[in-house]
């Protein structure tokens, strides 16, 4: 049988250490000069083209919302749309090479480990690394 409370308390662990004490999203937000949703949006169309209907699934957002941050993007000059090959109804939103740079510089400062990952073992890191595959499967 599960331990319910150990598992409910290594979560509450692990949601603090990511969201809490270690939580980059400002960071970004800051090095980009927009909001998190933005960052979302650009580093998922960064991933490859989307329509405006898949980012609104893919952000939780309504398609009216979905619209206006495409459309601040596009000011930027980090995205573009053009229409889709296929769906004459839809839109297909692609990344410039702008976009593709403040994508990447965002999944950089995502991505940077806390010192104190750093300063783990290879060992402890290895075994880390093997629960979380764990979990993700």
């Amino acid at each position: 049988m599960p331990d319910t409370e150990a598992a409910a308390r290594a979560w509450r662990a692990l949601r603090a250490l990511v969201l809490d004490q270690y939580d980059r999203r400002k960071e970004v937000c800051e090095a980009l000069g927009m909001s998190f949703v933005r960052v979302k949006a650009l580093r998922r169309i960064a991933g490859g083209a989307v329509t405006l209907r898949e980012l609104a699934a893919d952000l939780h957002t309504d398609a009216p919302y979905t619209t206006l941050v495409v459309d601040d993007l596009e000011r930027r000059g980090l995205v573009r749309r053009a229409p889709h090959p296929t769906d004459r109804r839809a839109k297909l939103v692609t990344v410039t090479e702008a976009g593709q740079a403040a994508a990447a510089r965002a999944e950089g400062l995502l991505n940077e480990p806390p010192p104190p990952l750093l300063a783990l073992d290879a060992g402890d890191l290895a075994q880390l690394n093997d629960i979380i595959d764990r979990l993700r499967r």
